[in-house]
Formats: structure tokens, C-alpha cells, sequence
């Protein structure tokens, strides 16, 4: 579907890849509501892009079906909010636990029900889902946060087939390691030789590109990257040997190191 002329609601945009969202979104002619839970961040970009803006936290219930209410007439789900989840389980509280599942897979689930159905109603309207190569392989130290990705996948594909036949179009986008923005980059750490990485803007093209093409599932990442998530579908124990010599589990013990601090 064109973005031209359309509402759109984007859940993080707070974040450094939110900002980039954002602004794609507007340069094709979309009307933004933006949400994210820093209203001194969110609202000069709101004020930059004549977008509104609302403060809500993905974690409370209530303020999702709010949401959900507040923002049912609109034409396009982009739920890019997530929170960072690396590190080993037991080093999560239970309390943690739910907060992960709540902000990465529940209110997504829960916005698309509602946002959905009156999409399918109008029978016009688009769903995106910003999982992560994380949602297609999951490497030690990203068992939680692997959970909530691989959820988002699967939804994904099978609410693409139940929305089909009604006219609205689902998404889903798998960024790799994302540079100067992003939780990832949050955290400075350095990744082994010949690991890329790709931009807040490259993933922002993505997800308008697959809105306007109707496009499944779009990976952002440089082809190595892309390549060895696919093998990894196929043989995943090869791949985990693989990717521990590499040095994932170094790489997901820095970065779960550095997000504890801001949990």
C-alpha cells in the first residue's frame, strides 16, 4: 500500500532506530502517531515531523488496550518497540521476565488485534513487526530475548495468512547488529572481525519498503549475516559451533553486561 495520505502508529519511537522510522515514514507521506515512554525525547520529534505523541509504557496492560482504542482508525502498525533481553536466564527476576515478554511480543500481539481487525473491516491496512535475526537463530546469551523474536515470526506468518484474504497486509523486519543507534549499539560493543552491521536508515527503508510491496519477511543485514541465519535453519547445531568460535557468547555476555546496568 502507498504511505501517502495514511495514519500511521509507531510503538518506539524513542530510540535511535524509532527516530529514523519516523522520519521515513513522514518523507513518504504518512501521518505519525508516535508512543514510546520519554516524552522529552518523543515530542521534539513530533514537533519536527507534525506528528502526535503519546507517552505509554508497552509493560502496563491497561495502557495498551488504551492504545489499542485510542488509535483503531489507524492504517499501519509499525511495532518496533523491544526491550534489550541478552544474557544468561538465571539472571533474569521473574519480574524481568514478564516485562520482556510483555514489551517485545504481548503488546505487539495485543495492538494487532486490535488495530487489525478494523483494518480487515475497512479491508485495507498494513501490520509490521520489527523482530531480529535473533527471531531466526538464537546463539547463547540471547535465550530470552530469542524467545520473544522467534514469537514475532511466528505470529507474523500466521497472521500474513489469516489477514490476507481481507486485504491488509503483515511484516515482518530482521535487523542484524544495528550501528549508531539501537540497543546494540547502546552498549559499544566491539564485534569480532568481519561481523557487519547495517544503519537505523537501512532498516527504516525495509519496513517501508515492505509496506508499500506487501513484502513477508525482509532481513537487514549484510549478506554474510543473512547467510548464516539461513544455514542456521538448516543445521542449527553446525551453526551454534560455528558461532561460538566466532565469539557470539563473548559478544552476548558484553552486551548483557552493559544492559544490566539499565534494566
Amino acid at each position: 500500500m502507498l504511505l501517502s495520505g495514511k495514519t500511521a502508529l509507531l510503538t518506539g519511537a524513542t530510540g535511535g532506530i524509532g527516530h529514523a522510522v519516523a522520519r521515513r515514514l513522514h518523507r513518504a507521506g504518512a501521518q505519525l502517531i508516535l508512543t514510546g515512554r520519554r516524552i522529552e525525547v518523543l515530542q521534539p520529534l513530533a514537533d519536527e515531523l507534525g506528528a502526535q505523541s503519546l507517552a505509554v509504557d508497552l509493560a502496563d496492560r491497561g495502557a495498551v488496550a488504551d492504545l489499542a482504542k485510542e488509535c483503531a482508525d489507524v492504517d499501519v502498525l509499525v511495532a518496533n518497540a523491544a526491550l534489550p533481553a541478552s544474557g544468561l536466564l538465571t539472571s533474569f527476576s521473574e519480574e524481568d521476565i514478564d516485562r520482556a515478554l510483555d514489551v517485545n511480543l504481548r503488546a505487539p500481539v495485543v495492538l494487532a488485534r486490535g488495530l487489525g481487525q478494523r483494518m480487515a473491516e475497512r479491508r485495507s491496512g498494513h501490520l509490521v513487526f520489527v523482530s531480529s535475526l535473533s527471531g531466526k537463530t538464537g546463539t547463547s546469551g540471547t535465550s530470552m530475548y530469542s524467545a520473544t523474536k522467534f514469537g514475532l515470526r511466528g505470529f507474523g506468518q500466521g497472521l500474513r495468512g489469516d489477514m490476507s484474504p481481507h486485504g491488509v497486509g503483515v511484516s515482518v523486519i530482521f535487523p542484524g547488529f544495528v550501528s549508531d543507534a539501537g540497543m546494540f549499539a547502546d552498549t559499544k560493543v566491539e564485534l569480532p572481525r568481519g561481523v557487519g552491521t547495517s544503519t537505523p536508515e537501512e532498516v527504516a527503508d525495509a519496513i517501508a519498503l515492505a509496506i508499500e510491496r506487501n513484502r513477508g519477511e525482509v532481513d537487514v543485514a549484510p549478506l554474510p549475516m543473512r547467510l548464516g541465519a539461513a544455514f542456521a535453519g538448516l543445521a542449527p547445531e553446525v551453526s551454534a559451533k560455528v558461532t561460538r568460535r566466532a565469539g557470539s557468547a563473548d559478544v552476548a555476555g558484553r552486551m548483557a553486561a552493559e544492559q544490566r546496568t539499565k534494566r
